[in-house]
């Protein structure tokens, strides 16, 4: 299957109850080649309403970010580990992140990153089964997974906005084979 087709599934599946209230299912963006794989939570109602990931208040945020640990948008793979809203934006629950998992799965095989930024507990929960974001952010697992906070969360205390993006230039630096603790 290719992106193309993989995208269509997403806009399409119904397997859950979230088909059901979502507007636009959100399968994600960016280039099949990218070498940057962003996960995050879920999409948010500007999300829902556009189709498109991180382009609410959190997605700023994350394109600042970007920015400034000198990486295009334009040149990473941005996801979510669910593709639909959940209602009035709780946290997706096990069903729905194991239903939209295999999703996910296909899209890092399709994309191959050197590099996959797991941003926040969902993400880091879903595909290492870890959670604890203070303590697990800026540590590589797995040889390619990289956990840092997700932009929500540094919106809600600034204070992370240093480490999130010495997170981000960890991830644009990024060679395979590097040892397990970075920063």
């Amino acid at each position: 299957m290719d992106m193309i087709s993989l995208a269509e599934s997403i806009a399409s599946c119904t397997l859950c109850d979230l088909s059901q209230s979502r507007t636009r299912a959100v399968p994600g963006e960016g280039p099949t080649e990218a070498e940057i794989f962003l996960v995050g939570e879920a999409p948010g109602r500007d999300e829902d309403a556009t189709g498109r990931p991180f382009v609410g208040r959190a997605g700023k945020l994350l394109d600042r970010a970007l920015d400034d640990a000198g990486i295009k948008r334009s040149q990473a793979f941005i996801t979510s580990v669910v593709k639909c809203r959940p209602p009035k934006n709780r946290r997706p629950n096990k069903r729905e992140m194991q239903t939209c998992l295999p999703y996910l799965r296909q899209q890092i095989q399709l994309v191959n990153p050197k590099v996959i930024c797991l941003m926040g507990n969902v993400a880091s929960s879903a595909l290492l089964g870890k959670q604890g974001i203070t303590a697990l952010r800026g540590q590589v697992f797995e040889g390619r997974y990289l956990v840092t906070y997700h932009p929500a969360a540094v919106l809600r205390n600034p204070n992370r906005w240093e480490e999130f993006v010495s997170d981000l230039k960890i991830a644009k630096d990024f060679r395979p084979g590097k040892p397990d603790k970075l920063g």
